[in-house]
């Protein structure tokens, strides 16, 4: 057996600390929480405002971020591991030293997309694993580092247990000579290798504890996604266990027996700054914030654990494996890091339920470190029974599954995949027809005859293979493409299949514990016609054109929409066909975000809110609490192609007949929610060949050029909004062109500051956004086709008379250095400010 080194010096450690040792040690353990917390947050908040701005992620951050914390924790750490006598500093510094690595190798990991969320896990597991095992097999480990002198290793001792009987050998928690720990089986660690002790069910039990809030707030991703986040929690667990080992407490601890307030005090504190460092590396950006708060505690009830080790003669490592790993699982688990964001904490969303998770968990680990405290590390605390530490566990593990099940969100929750064929349907040559809604109604369900025989016929092959492996398929025909199940591994298969040509992740929401409030307005309700409705002109069509939008359908796809609105409920087009809500499946009009309300009433509202009063409308939820994914954004693309009634088949019940003729879309698909920039491509090409003409906003990432970046706002049939204030000069939020491929973007603009609509609820708000400005410009195509049907279907023309009638705009931009003026006005301002009145009457003469 190998022994701990014995007490030798008159601190009871091998040898007195020097109190300037000691305050240099206080102000390193500050500046490593300092650092280590200003920096995630740092990382997570520029990854958020980029997120925010609609900007790609910089892969590069955390690597950066990762490096700059090892050499600012490390340094003073190495100094500190170096240069006191005492064994209890040095233990300090090499604890935080060996952190601060761990965090450096962990953290850099954050270069992984942050949509691969299961290969990160995987990523993260490895690595972590890979860790333990090198810091575990360290010579420099072996040799203790020069924690004083004192009987060699290899003879052993006797400890004096707190009562003054003798108590059993003391030793180091690690392996011999053979690669077996040095220590025969005990009651505090494995009876013959296959019990746990007291001691680790305690530490089990406390994990179990700090895992409650977790399972009732929280809510698991994916079955692969779950095992994975399982793996790193255990393979984080054991390098926690080699840098919080035997010889750490030890040398905390005060000597042999330990010094119970020494150890729970200045082990737990010590012990803490290295969890803070473990739980920093923990996660994508977003998941560590809540271990931080919720981790580093629990080092005060592993002290708690080292003391009742050392009277039954347990192993250290097992405990702190199993309540680390245990801690960590929640957030690894629980909570989706890309939910973990800005864009959704203006409600009672995800990041609400992390923080509260997070908080209960801090008051979790608190009660935990005093109870363990006043039970195991008292003078003369009992000895832990291993059937009262069994029955602990056990009752715990049935609580979590209990509070999972009941108050929390059971299940699995996913992220899925969407599988784009490589052929798509040939839609060239698709007749004219004649003039007006007669003949769009016939190239509207000739694309649908193509889409769906594409599909069909491509499909149905891996269709039954995808059905075989229980991945459940949910096939597409406007893009031709299949959502399916799966993780990397099936990603990966199914991207060398020939006929595939990309996989792309679908994204999907995590259920909370308490439905996020609804949405609604403060604003007075409007007297007259708003000021964009008069700036467009629009009320000058009403009142001298006598045009409405009368006869027109605009379709819109946002959050959905309050249909019992005042300005809205008689505006609905009703039928069986004229709602659809793929997320819940609601039957009836409605919308918690009020998002898609507003945007609604800026195209048909009535009162004065809505450009085309006159006009009808339809919709469908493709975001869920602010976000969407591929698969979700075609579900409504494919509904407004082919309408179809609850319950019915898209591919076989669609018709087309019904379809609206506009489209308002204030979204964009980008890449944290699985897009690429082809992803809804098919989707708006298909969409233009049956004549629907389909409205985008521009997106809020001005005043940076290039912005006009996630679909479908870059397409060249997307008729593309931009915004502008009061003073027809462009907001600087309004993303600005050129397009991918040099394409000029926007089109055209429209009002989106301060833009007075509809809320659910009966309110209304005030917003501002390229969202508010989209629905304006559906409204004005509404006006036009309502004043000339023969219009109807023929995007080109309609196209053309807006840009044509469009008055002038005052461009704005970044500064004035050549760089930003993002190629010429023509990508700032496009057309210009959409004139609704020239419009109509342009419309009419044609």
């Amino acid at each position: 057996m190998r022994p701990e080194p014995p007490p030798t010096g008159s601190d009871g450690t091998g040898g007195s600390a020097n109190p300037w040792a000691v305050v240099a040690a206080v102000l390193a353990g500050g500046w490593t929480v300092a650092t280590t917390v200003l920096l995630q947050v740092a990382g997570w908040s520029v990854d958020q405002v980029r997120l925010a701005s609609g900007l790609d992620r910089w892969p590069w951050l955390w690597p950066v971020l990762s490096l700059a914390g090892v050499l600012l924790v490390g340094l003073p750490a190495l100094l500190l591991a170096l240069l006191p006598r005492s064994p209890a500093l040095r233990a300090t510094g090499r604890a935080w030293l060996a952190g601060a690595l761990a965090l450096g190798a962990l953290g850099a990991l954050r270069a992984l997309p942050p949509v691969h969320h299961e290969l990160y896990l995987a990523a993260l597991a490895a690595t972590a694993a890979g860790l333990a095992l090198v810091a575990a097999r360290l010579p420099a480990r072996r040799r203790a580092l020069s924690d004083g002198p004192g009987v060699e290793p290899g003879a052993a001792t006797t400890a004096e247990a707190p009562d003054g009987e003798p108590g059993p050998a003391t030793t180091p928690d690690e392996p011999d000579g053979a690669g077996r720990t040095g220590r025969r089986g005990s009651a505090a660690g494995t009876a013959g290798g296959r019990r746990p002790g007291p001691v680790t069910l305690l530490a089990v039990a406390a994990g179990l504890a700090l895992l409650l809030p977790w399972a009732w707030l929280g809510a698991l991703g994916g079955p692969l996604e779950t095992v994975l986040a399982a793996l790193a929690a255990a393979a984080l667990g054991a390098l926690a266990g080699v840098l919080l080992d035997g010889r750490f407490w030890f040398s905390l601890g005060g000597g042999e027996p330990p010094r119970p307030a020494r150890l729970v005090f200045l082990g737990g504190l010590v012990g803490g700054v290295t969890l803070l460092l473990l739980a920093a590396g923990t996660g994508q950006s977003g998941a560590q914030l809540p271990a931080l708060l919720a981790v580093p505690p629990a080092a005060f009830t592993l002290a708690a654990l080292y003391a009742a080790s050392r009277r039954t003669g347990g192993r250290t490592a097992g405990p702190v494996r199993w309540l680390v790993g245990l801690v960590l699982f929640g957030p690894l688990a629980f909570a989706d890091p890309e939910e973990v964001s800005i864009l959704l904490a203006t409600t009672r969303d995800v990041p609400f339920w992390v923080a509260a998770a997070a908080v209960a968990g801090l008051a979790v680990a608190v009660l935990l470190a005093v109870g363990y405290g006043v039970l195991l590390a008292r003078p003369r605390a009992v000895t832990p029974s291993r059937r009262v530490a069994g029955l602990a566990a056990g009752v715990l593990l049935v609580a979590v599954g209990v509070v999972d099940a009941v108050p929390g969100q059971p299940g699995l929750h996913g992220e899925r995949l969407l599988v784009v064929l490589r052929e798509q349907a040939d839609l060239a040559g698709i007749p004219a027809g004649t003039p007006g809604r007669a003949g769009r109604d016939g190239r509207a369900a000739e694309v649908y005859s193509r889409l769906v025989a594409t599909a069909e016929r491509t499909q149905g092959d891996l269709r039954r293979e995808l059905g075989r492996l229980r991945l459940h398929p949910r096939p597409y025909y406007l893009v031709n493409a299949i959502e399916i199940d799966g993780g990397p591994a099936v990603r990966a298969w199914l991207s060398g299949r020939p006929e595939v040509s990309r996989v792309l992740v679908s994204q999907r929401v995590r259920p909370l514990p308490a439905p996020a409030p609804t949405t609604s307005g403060d604003a007075p309700a409007p007297v007259g016609p708003a000021w964009n409705i008069r700036l467009l002109g629009a009320d000058r069509v009403w009142s001298e054109l006598g045009v409405t939008g009368s006869g027109v359908v605009v379709g819109s796809s946002d959050s959905g929409v309050d249909g019992r609105h005042p300005a809205l409920a008689d505006g609905f087009r009703g039928g069986d066909d004229s709602w659809y809500d793929p997320w819940d499946h609601t039957r009836s009009p409605n919308d918690a975000g009020g998002h898609g309300t507003h945007t609604v009433g800026s195209a048909v509202g009535r009162d004065g809110i809505g450009v085309a009063p006159g006009a009808r409308w339809v919709g469908c939820v493709n975001l869920d609490r602010n976000l969407g994914s591929p698969a979700h954004y075609l579900d409504c693309l494919q509904f407004m192609l082919a309408p179809f009634p609850p319950g019915g088949d898209p591919f076989a019940d669609g018709r087309p007949a019904r379809a609206p003729d506009v489209l308002t879309n204030s979204w964009g698909c980008p890449p944290i929610e699985g897009c690429d920039p082809r992803a809804l491509r098919p989707a708006a090409d298909a969409l233009a060949a049956a004549g629907i003409l389909v409205v985008a906003a521009a997106g809020n990432t001005g005043p940076y050029c290039g912005s006009i970046a996630d679909p479908p706002a870059p397409y060249p049939d997307v008729l593309t909004v931009g915004a502008v204030d009061r003073n027809r000069r462009v907001t600087l939020f309004s993303s600005r062109g050129p397009a991918p491929g040099d394409a000029a973007k926007p089109d055209v603009l429209a009002p989106g500051a301060g833009v007075l609509s509809a809320m659910p609820g009966g309110g209304y708000a005030t917003l501002d956004g390229t969202s508010m400005a989209t629905p304006q410009v559906a409204g004005v195509v509404a006006l036009m086709w309502s004043a000339n049907p023969a219009l109807v279907g023929d995007l080109e023309r309609t196209r053309r008379i807006l840009r044509e009638t469009a008055q002038p705009a005052q461009p704005s931009y970044r500064s004035r250095a050549p760089q930003d003026a993002c190629g010429g006005d023509a990508n700032i301002t496009g057309a210009g400010l959409v004139d609704a009145y020239a419009a109509v009457r342009a419309a009419r003469a044609g």
